[in-house]
This record gives C-alpha cells, structure tokens and sequence, in this order.
C-alpha cells in the first residue's frame, strides 16, 4: 500500500485554525490589557470583553463555516456524487483532480482510487459485454448447422451417401459445441477460482509423449514429419491441467501446417525451470495477431475458424497463469510458429 504523506489540505487546515486561535487571543489580550487602563469599572470592562468574545467567535465560527465548505463539503459533495453513478452503472465517471501529485490531499487520493476503480470496472463491464456478444455468435453458428442439416436428413429421398455426410458434419459440429462450452465452463471457474489444481510429481516428459501419441493418425493423415527431443525431466504440477496446455498446443501446430510440414516438441531443463517448446512450420501469425493471440475467442487465421472456437489458448493462458509459469509466442507469417512454456520444477 502507498504510504501517505501529511496532506496539504490537513497543513493548510491546521494553519487556518492555528493562525484564527492566535489571532482571537492576541486581540482579547491587548483588548483587556486597553480596558484595564482606561476604565475602572470591573463590570464594565466584563461586558465589553464579553461582546467581543462573542464578536469575535463568531468571526471565527464564519471562517471555519468557509473553510470546511471549500476544503471539505466541497470535495466531499463531488465524491458522493461519483460514488452514487458508480453504483447506479455509469462506469464513465472521472472526478478532475485539480491539485499536482506532490501536492494531492486525502480527498485527491480517493478521487484517484475511484477514476482507477471506475475504469477497471468500465474495462471488466467492456470484456463481460463482448463475452457474452461472442459466446451468443459462437453458439449460433453450430447450432444453425445442426438445425440445418437435421432438417435436411428428414427428407426421405435423400440418398444414403448424402445422409452420411450429413451425419458426419452433424457429429463433427456437435463435437465443436461441446468443445466450446466445456472450454468456457473451464475459463469460468478458472477465473473464479473455483477450482484449485492438485500438484503430484510428473514424469513430464512422458506425459508429452503420451500426449503427442494421442495425434499419431491426425500426424500421419496430413503426412506430418514429427520432431521429438524430449530430456527426462520431473516437475511437480498439476496432471490435469497440464494436460490441457499440452493438447491445446499440439492440436494447434498440426492444425495450421499444412500436409507435408514439420512439427516438433521439445523439453529442456534450464536453470531449475522445465522449458517446453511446441513449433511447427505452419502459416504463422503477425507481430499485431501474436500480441492477441491469448485473447478469448481470438482466431488470427479465420481460414481455419471451423476448427476452433477461439477459447483454446485464452484457457492456456489461464492455466499457466494459475499453476504458476510463463508462456509467450515467437512467430513469423508463412514460416511458422514456436511457442513457449517455462515451469519450476519444484513448484508448491
């Protein structure tokens, strides 16, 4: 937390007090000492002293009413107002802040809190907003095909070589919903936190062959050449959610080469880290694409949308975000693309 210095508001405060307390005395003082030499009566002189008691309190009482109601209420007002958009949904509220930073008071500082609190909640009200618009048009399109293509299938001439294209494209649609919503119910509770992942002692290199074998038809299929150097490296992690990096990346390198090109996967422990590196010589990606490419339902090459929903490295992200470790993306467009995962292997 940012430590505060004493305000100028609280100095400038003390001095008005101070110099209104000073001056209220000097003038009773030198009021009384004046009375006593020229008038003898004791109640006389008690009277007067009384006025100008009051005179002068009220004088006092005037100033502080001023001083409260510019450097106070003021302030104050202008908060509560903020505040009361805020909680009604008008995240576009900014309070101006009219003193300079070395000179902020008490109130500058909470003014400040709440343009950063307004702009966050504007910034998470703005990603909310197009989640949902997203998620909408994702669930549309599949939706559409299986509705088409049902309503196709209930024609009865429809020859049987038709109706088993139709069959094929209809499980193949229903498989990418269900790949869509199971990667949103994930991102959900990944950033809830409502799911916690159990660490246990991984043979990590293993867990990427075995991973790697689960693609061997799709490999062989697009006559992929496959490129494996794999060091025996354990790291304490999570299976589960690893698991889900490791498909995510894989999926996607043999997804954007095209038959004929090279993939490869490789494991290197540097430096107390597991560093995993998942390329390919596919179609690659642009400096612009490569700083979004984590970015929910994000697709930097639309020619392959029908693969993919756009969640697979927003959740890859999300999950070496919550098992603790690093993942960044070097890629050149036409040549290919290498992406990176660094892990401790001794992670708590």
């Amino acid at each position: 937390m940012r430590r505060r210095k004493l305000s100028g508001n609280s100095l400038m405060g003390g001095a008005i007090l101070f110099a209104t307390v000073s001056v209220v005395v000097t003038v009773a003082v030198s009021l009384h000492e004046n009375l006593v030499k020229h008038i003898e009566n004791q109640a006389v002189i008690t009277l007067i002293m009384l006025a100008a008691i009051l005179l002068l309190a009220g004088i006092c009482t005037v100033i502080d009413y001023f001083r409260r109601k510019i450097m106070v209420e003021t302030p104050t007002k202008r908060i509560l107002d903020a505040t009361d958009r805020i909680a009604s949904g008008d995240f576009s509220v900014r309070l101006e802040i009219t003193h300079a930073y070395h000179h902020y008071d008490e109130y500058d500082y909470i003014m400040e809190n709440l343009n950063r609190m307004a702009a966050e909640l504007s910034h998470t009200e703005m990603l909310h907003t197009d989640f949902i618009s997203n998620v909408s048009h994702e669930l549309k399109t599949p939706l559409a095909i299986i509705q088409n293509y049902a309503t196709l299938m209930q024609d009865e001439r429809l020859s049987q070589d038709l109706r088993r294209q139709y069959a094929e494209t209809l499980v193949a649609t229903s498989r990418r919903l269900t790949a869509l919503i199971s990667n949103i119910l994930k991102l959900n509770k990944l950033e809830n936190q409502e799911i916690k992942p159990d660490r246990e002692r991984i043979r990590l290199d293993d867990m990427l062959a075995g991973t790697v074998l689960q693609y061997e038809e799709l490999i062989d299929r697009k006559g992929l050449d496959l490129i494996c150097d794999l060091d025996e490296v354990e790291i304490v992690s999570s299976p589960d959610y690893l698991e889900i990096v490791w498909n995510n990346l894989i999926s996607n390198a043999i997804k954007f080469t095209d038959n004929g090109g090279r993939i490869g996967v490789s494991l290197k422990a540097e430096d107390g880290r597991a560093v995993v590196r998942v390329w390919d010589t596919g179609c690659g990606i642009s400096r612009e694409t490569g700083q979004r490419i984590f970015e929910k339902f994000y697709q930097g090459d639309t020619s392959h949308a029908g693969e993919g929903n756009g969640l697979g490295l927003a959740l890859v992200r999300k999950v070496i975000d919550t098992i603790g470790g690093e993942i960044s993306v070097e890629s050149e467009l036409g040549k290919g693309s290498t992406f990176t995962v660094i892990l401790m292997l001794n992670q708590q």
